[in-house]
């Protein structure tokens, strides 16, 4: 127990230490938004994949495979079909260059919609932020046998992740993401045999599971299996396709040409670690069926108690830099909002550099807080807490609020002002009605957190895409100047 603590103590020293280094290279506020666009290919790669492979694979994922065994591939393949999405989006990104999704928003439909689209953007990532210090309590619970506290553990967590981001910015993010990205992918691959042998094999886990843990739509979860099993996909699919930290690593890259190579190589990475974090999970379910362990763990206990205690190690820091890679840049992301769309657009447009770096630090020490509320009252309050669901309605939010009126912008050039501006405020408030109205309000008509059994996905969604096609065709097309920002005649 003792071994398991001091590795990871001492590796995110190091990588705090790396973080401090690094700081001294923060010329500006474009070194700390991203990192003074100047990232070769490998490292995107690897801060690409250490970002998205985050606590909602580790975590969610395997509370997902946990319920659903195999089926819960949904979740991910959202997500892969997204990159190829973007793999065609990846150089218009990196050629229009700015720092946020808003500079993007005010720009096809005005700055109210950047407005709108900060606050959706920032509500789904104080949520992810919230579950990652979760999963840190997770983690430090399993790896002490139980003597430091799931609450103490998300504190601790809390503050490694605030400290790792205030440091440094995109500077530091990314550089750390390299060794994380690179642990991840070596560590899940080498654990996933020792755990299903650990189980029995295939037939093992055959005869320890239900039976629907092996169909295309587990109806062990959800009262309408496919339903469930596309809800997930679509909520990871447009998550993806819209989400901010991905496109800062874009602007972070040398050139066009860059972004779009890391892209095709991401992808790759991508599938071999969702896959392998999937199959670890659903065999440590099988292992451990009818113990009463909390489906989130999985992967945990697998590095814990199923695997030689050297891979242990490693998976258990595997998961360790998942979180930390994933809460830091969901940290930084928002924070540049808050400068960025917020204080420098409704308050104080000309700001010096040092007053922006200074800015942007108090943001994500506020919004580190935020995300700690968020986790630590429920905490408090022995209320149940799903990583799973979190992540659902995090990935909605952000998905149905964002994605739309984003792809729209890079993509269809008959979307409009007020089409997109709809868009993005019906799509965020039939989630948070669907999601957090609902509950309170007819508790009976919840099925497996969902409102008659249908995922808030398709309604938020439908909503929003509705009003963004109806709205943009019967109002005036947006003027060619507008355009000509977005469609260049030729990207390099």
């Amino acid at each position: 127990m003792i071994g398991y603590l001091a590795i990871i103590l001492i590796y995110n020293l190091i990588l705090l230490g790396f973080n401090i280094y690094r700081s001294k290279k923060v010329k500006g506020h474009e070194d700390f938004m991203v990192a003074g666009r100047s990232l070769p290919v490998h490292v995107i790669v690897f801060t690409l994949i250490a970002t998205w492979i985050g606590s909602g694979t580790f975590i969610a994922g395997a509370e997902y495979a946990y319920k659903a065994g195999f089926s819960s591939l949904w979740m991910p393949a959202g997500a892969w079909l997204g990159i190829i999405v973007i793999y065609f989006l990846a150089a218009k990104i990196r050629t229009f260059g700015q720092y946020t999704i808003g500079d993007i928003l005010e720009v096809r439909y005005g700055r109210f919609a950047r407005l709108f689209g900060t606050i959706a953007l920032i509500i789904a990532s104080v949520t992810i932020v919230s579950y990652q210090f979760r999963a840190g309590g997770y983690i430090l619970n399993i790896i002490t046998d139980g003597r430091v506290s799931v609450a103490w553990g998300q504190a601790i967590s809390a503050f490694f992740i605030i400290a790792f981001t205030v440091t440094a910015g995109m500077i530091s993010v990314a550089h750390t993401d390299l060794p994380n990205g690179i642990l991840i992918l070596v560590a899940c691959v080498i654990a996933t045999p020792f755990v299903i042998i650990k189980a029995g094999g295939l037939s093992g886990a055959a005869a320890a599971l239900p039976a629907g843990h092996f169909q295309l739509f587990s109806p062990d979860f959800g009262v309408r299996p496919a339903l469930k099993a596309f809800g997930y996909f679509f909520a990871t699919f447009l998550l993806l396709m819209g989400e901010q930290s991905m496109y800062q690593k874009f602007y972070s890259a040398k050139t066009p040409k860059h972004a779009r190579t890391a892209v095709s190589l991401w992808i790759l990475g991508t599938i071999l670690v969702e896959v392998v974090v999937v199959l670890i999970a659903v065999f440590a379910a099988a292992h451990f069926w009818g113990q009463g362990q909390e489906g989130g763990a999985m992967v945990l206990l697998a590095a814990r108690h199923m695997v030689p205690e050297p891979i242990g190690v490693m998976l258990l820091a595997a998961a360790w830099a998942v979180l930390l890679s994933t809460g830091t840049n969901f940290l930084l992301s928002p924070s540049t909002n808050v400068m960025r769309d917020l204080v420098q657009q409704f308050y104080k447009k000309s700001l010096s550099e040092q007053k922006q770096v200074a800015g942007q630090k108090i943001a994500v020490i506020l919004i580190g807080l935020c995300a700690f509320a968020m986790i630590f009252i429920p905490t408090l309050l022995n209320q149940p807490i799903s990583v799973l669901q979190s992540a659902y309605f995090a990935y909605t939010m952000y998905g149905v609020a964002i994605t739309p009126v984003l792809i729209a912008a890079l993509a269809w050039k008959r979307a409009t002002r007020m089409g997109g501006l709809v868009a993005i405020v019906s799509g965020a408030l039939v989630t948070l009605f669907l999601d957090k109205g609902i509950p309170y309000l007819w508790p009976s008509v919840m099925h497996e957190g969902d409102p008659w059994g249908i995922p808030a996905i398709f309604p938020a969604m439908l909503v929003s895409i509705g009003s963004l096609i109806v709205i943009s065709l019967l109002t005036p097309p947006p003027d060619k100047e507008v355009l000509d920002r977005l469609f260049p005649e030729k990207l390099v």
